[in-house]
């Protein structure tokens, strides 16, 4: 699609969403902010072959390509024309999204856009933005977290471009980034979060154990596994807190007996990874997530990624590792609620049931 008919259609969705009364400072932030990405885009084939390209950039554009060639190749993700062009955004993100909770709850505010279906977050391509909304999400009582994000998808819309927010990652965790991305191309149930960003964490993960083999990236094998140690326990870490939140907010005790229980599990949650810390010889890699407030809304952004990613997995292997078919019983897992869905796949998870849908 030409950049002329990208700015038309934008211009045309923000006309309709106009017209159905939507918040109009928030979809024209939206709007200007993807077509200043549209604009800024280049295509990668031109910016290898320019000699005044940086060598470290160009290195790394060639190394998508090869990821991209994967992704398409083995992963068998729908590929469209996305990740041939590259975008400088001249900022550390892409979006910054806004999540929200009640204050003795894990249940997330939610928030309905056309094509993604209703999200547990609000995007800005601004963060003084995200911080405003924010802050006036803070002064109705509810728990608010912010975080930054590297990519995401338009879902087809457009063709997603190689940013600057993420080329600067290690080679595993940026071909993971381009596998999580396309996944969502492939598979996006609308509504439904923690399915969408759960799949897509598993297909990258999945991916990149696959990628390190065909790329002859074995050297990077001892990093990455002590990498995926590190990251399962943090995630142990966090979920067990948000397991005694909800049993907490779930109990009979009053909410100033709930708040005070609140304020000393993010005590517990900070003294526990000062110890987890200490057993990774002193690894800082995820200080900047415990800066954060640690409230519901943060914990919350855990659990969306990561707690179907189990199931999704054994879903794989019951697909006898074949990814077209694997993304077909993914497909089908829309004919149920989202309830019905999230059961089954913790039911394949634990190994209670196998796969008995075609």
């Amino acid at each position: 699609m030409s950049r002329l008919k990208h700015l038309l259609a934008l211009l045309t969705s923000l006309l309709a969403l106009l017209l159905a009364g939507c918040d109009l400072p928030f979809y024209w932030q939206a709007a200007k902010g993807q077509m200043d990405l549209l604009q800024r885009r280049q295509p990668i084939d031109d910016l290898i072959a320019n000699p005044a390209t940086p060598d470290a950039l160009k290195q790394q554009l060639e190394y998508v390509l090869k990821a991209r060639a994967f992704a398409r190749d083995t992963l068998h993700l729908d590929m469209g024309n996305n990740y041939a062009s590259y975008a400088d955004l001249e900022r550390p993100f892409v979006v910054w999204n806004v999540f929200a909770t009640p204050a003795l709850s894990l249940q997330n505010e939610t928030w309905c856009f056309p094509i993604a279906g209703c999200v547990p977050y609000r995007g800005y391509f601004a963060e003084a933005d995200a911080n405003a909304f924010a802050e006036k999400l803070s002064g109705q009582g509810l728990d608010t977290y912010v975080g930054g994000i590297a990519a995401y998808s338009t879902l087809g819309w457009f063709d997603d471009a190689v940013l600057n927010t993420f080329v600067q990652r290690d080679s595993l965790s940026l071909a993971g980034l381009l596998f999580h991305e396309l996944a969502h191309r492939t598979v996006y149930l609308p509504g439904d979060s923690t399915f969408n960003e759960s799949f897509a964490t598993a297909v990258e993960n999945i991916g990149i154990e696959l990628w390190i083999e065909a790329a002859g990236l074995q050297h990077l094998q001892d990093g990455y596994q002590k990498a995926e140690q590190r990251q399962q326990q943090f995630l142990a870490l966090v979920l067990k807190n948000r397991a005694e939140r909800v049993a907490l907010f779930s109990s009979d005790k009053s909410d100033a007996e709930k708040r005070a229980g609140k304020l000393a599990l993010e005590n517990q949650l900070r003294q526990d990874y000062a110890t987890l810390k200490a057993s990774w010889n002193g690894f800082a890699g995820y200080d900047r997530w415990f800066a954060g407030p640690l409230n519901n809304a943060q914990l919350s952004t855990v659990a969306t990624y990561h707690q179907l990613e189990p199931g999704f997995r054994a879903l794989f292997e019951q697909s006898g590792r074949n990814f077209p078919t694997f993304y077909q019983r993914c497909r089908a897992l829309a004919e149920q609620s989202a309830d019905e869905r999230h059961r089954y796949l913790n039911r394949l998870a634990a190994g209670e049931i196998v796969y008995t849908g075609d």
